[in-house]
């Protein structure tokens, strides 16, 4: 019989969410976070359409699902933690979910829109929580963090994968 591993503390994915943040606070990286969804310039994108760098990788209409998608589990897990529900929340898997999502059959609006309504429900949602519930501690899989990195994740998750398509797909505009 294995036995199980303890959670990490401070796994190292967290190390990247808060470099990608830097110095800034939970409420504010969410709210600039927003601001990039607003500045994203969508004829561009509409221009790229469903190009990839590379065969084989999402499009620009997956990424923005899976942006999506993983804000919502990302909430999810968030709210089970701060109401001390007690479940703790699978893990999932990403290349099922991009595979199984129709993304590309939506326009590049509705994705953007979607991903806004979404960012404007995750500030409203943390904003809620008073300073005891962001340090609640949350064990889940192989990690253990506070609740408020859940939020930074989220945000730092945005920034990832705003840089990769500003640096593999945006030259695709041609």
């Amino acid at each position: 019989m294995m036995e199980k591993e303890e959670p990490t503390t401070n796994p190292g994915f967290l190390e990247y969410v808060y470099q990608l943040n830097g110095d800034t606070e939970l409420t504010d990286a969410l709210k600039l976070s927003l601001k990039k969804i607003n500045d994203i310039d969508i004829a561009q994108l509409k221009r790229i359409g469903l190009k990839t760098y590379k065969k084989d990788k999402w499009t620009i209409h997956k990424i923005f699902q899976h942006l999506i998608d993983w804000e919502r589990i990302w909430c999810f897990r968030a709210i089970l933690f701060a109401r001390g529900e007690g479940t703790i929340p699978d893990a999932h898997d990403q290349e099922i979910m991009g595979d199984n999502s129709n993304a590309d059959e939506l326009s590049i609006e509705q994705l953007i829109n979607e991903l806004r309504i979404v960012r404007q429900s995750t500030i409203a949602m943390f904003d809620s929580f008073n300073k005891k519930i962001l340090e609640t501690n949350c064990k889940f899989f192989e990690y253990e963090m506070p609740l408020y990195a859940i939020g930074l994740t989220i945000a730092a998750h945005q920034i990832h994968h705003f840089n990769v398509i500003k640096e593999r797909y945006l030259p695709l505009d041609v």
